[in-house]
Order: structure tokens, then sequence, then C-alpha cells
């Protein structure tokens, strides 16, 4: 019996990019059992009404409404929720951004290696941007180690926690990792039903990681396929590569990560390794004249963010605590 995959596509106020994602996965699900469904996250656009009418004559592909913008993993939860099309349970959950575009193979490339490997719970695609050049998709969890990496921005660091950086050097074979870029993922379903779905306390950013964390947590395998190869834009819906100051829910992700996963006290001190490591940073700018590569604002947001969640609740909870107590 051929395995069945339900591909999922998130649309945000990009309904002709999603449009075209979605014609590039019809393409690439040709010969395998399974359906598309595209998923408007809330854009009130006009985006539903125009996705509903162009894929009219697709009968392998429906849309639904999200009834409300949760972000990337309540709205993709919307999609796995609502199943194949004719209420069978999918075998594969694979997901697709709406600035995707899978190859003819991509998606079989997928399913054949879960297929092949009953304890791989995610398989991730290698990914290129539109002029062909990679872009990073498989990744390790992040760490103290980490940050004091990305803060430190400077070679003699970057060397010495090379096995510790978030981004491993671009994989050419099939290799385990610790997650996969959301752009072009696959899920197992038992997986999914084992560890549930993606944590909507995420709006955006370390949904994919806390999912995959949760994973590893439960003994599944994730992997990296490179022959799965899919070209994406980036950044269309979230308008990252257009930020001027990362925005207050980058920040509330990052906490919410590392707390659940590692606790307040882990919180602090990571977010005190990057503070440390930036200032390296800041002081071999200042000597050598560089160009600034920390965002603007982000050590101070940064700091502030962390002080602000692990700020003592007493005087609240006293609050609450007595607030049904009569006098």
């Amino acid at each position: 019996m051929r395995p069945s995959v339900l591909t999922i596509i998130l649309n945000y106020k990009s309904a002709q990019m999603t449009l075209e994602s979605a014609h590039a996965a019809r393409m690439a699900m040709r010969g395998l059992d399974g359906a598309i469904t595209i998923v408007d996250n809330d854009s009130q656009d006009g985006s539903f009404e125009f996705l509903s009418e162009q894929t009219a004559d697709w009968p392998e592909v429906r849309v639904i409404q999200s009834g409300h913008n949760g972000g990337f993993g309540a709205g993709n939860n919307v999609g796995i929720r609502a199943g194949l099309p004719d209420g069978r349970r999918p075998d594969y959950v694979y997901l697709q951004n709406p600035d995707a575009f899978p190859e003819p193979d991509a998606i079989h490339i997928l399913c054949a290696h879960m297929q092949d490997n009953p304890t791989c719970g995610f398989a991730g695609s290698s990914i290129r941007g539109e002029d062909g050049g990679p872009h990073m998709a498989a990744f390790r969890f992040p760490s103290i180690l980490s940050e004091i990496d990305a803060g430190a921005h400077t070679g003699f660091v970057s060397r010495l926690l090379h096995n510790h950086r978030v981004t491993y050097d671009l994989p050419t074979k099939v290799c385990a990792v610790d997650w996969c870029s959301g752009a072009s993922v696959m899920f197992r379903q038992d997986m999914l039903d084992q560890i549930g779905l993606f944590d909507e306390t995420f709006f955006l950013y370390f949904e994919e990681t806390d999912l995959c964390r949760r994973a590893w947590n439960a003994g599944w395998v994730g992997t990296y396929v490179p022959d799965s190869r899919v070209m994406h834009i980036g950044s269309v819906s979230t308008g990252m590569g257009r930020w001027k100051r990362v925005p207050q829910y980058w920040f509330d992700s990052r906490a919410h990560y590392f707390r659940k996963h590692h606790g307040p006290i882990y919180l602090a001190m990571v977010t005190g390794a990057y503070v440390a490591a930036a200032g390296l940073w800041k002081l071999r700018r200042l000597i050598e004249r560089k160009e600034e590569r920390i965002p603007p604002y982000f050590l101070r947001d940064l700091v502030e963010h962390t002080i602000q969640v692990l700020k003592p609740r007493a005087t609240a909870t006293r609050t609450q605590a007595g607030a049904g107590k009569l006098p």
C-alpha cells in the first residue's frame, strides 16, 4: 500500500506566490497518494477568495481558512488537524513555505527516506536561493556555546566552537541533524500523534526547533536529505529581510524556547553569554573599524526582554491568590 502525504502551504498576504508554490507542489506530488491543503492564515486581503477561485479546477488542492492569525505553528496546525480531504489520516505531513518551490522529485525523495527509515521522525530538504546559492537548512539546537559564537563574530571563537554552532557545515550527504528548516520538511504522522503538534505559544521563530527538540526527546531521529532540493525565496511573509529592529515576537519565542527546555536560570545564562561575546565583538569592531554586524537596539532589547521575562511575579501571584477571598 502506498504511503499517503498531506502537503500544507501556509499563506499570509502572499496569495500569488502561494499559488505558484502550490503549482510546484502539484508537480512534486505526482504519483503520490495524498493531497495539498493551502491554509490562509487570516490574511484579510482577499487571499482566501483568490486562492479558492484559482485552484477550483485542481482536484488535489483545497483551500481552508485558519480563522485567526496565530502564527506559523498555529496556522500549520490547522492544516494538520484537518487531515486529508477524504477524512483519512496521512502517513506523512509535508510542510512547504509559500515562497518555496520543490523540484519534481523533492517530496518523493523525502517520503522514500521516511519509508526506509522507520525511526526517522522528520526529514528536511536542501534549500537554495533564487541565485542557486545554498541556504542553511540543517541545524543544531541552540545553547550557551552557540550563543557565544553568534555574539562574538570572531574567527578564532568560531573555530574553537565549531562543533557547537547552530548551523552545520553544509552537508553533502544524508545525515542526522537536530532540526531542519520549516521551509521544506516532512514529519511522520505517528510521531506527531505521540509528541503533539506545534506549540502555539510561539508566534514565529523557534517553533520548528521546539517541535524537533520534543521529537529528539522522544527518541525520534531527524535527518537532512540533500537530494531533496527546494528553491526558497525567503522572508516573503515575515519581512525579515526588511527588519530595522528585531520584533517583540522573536524575543518572546527565544525566551519561551530556552525556558521551556532548559529553565529560567539557563535563559539568564544564555543571554549573558551572548552579551559578553557581543562585547568582544564591539571591542574588535572599535579597534579594526569594521562594519556593525549586530542589529540596531538588539543588545538593549535582548537584555530588557530577558529581565522582564524573569522578573519575579510575587506581587501579582499574591493578588491573584487573594482575589477570591472575602475580607
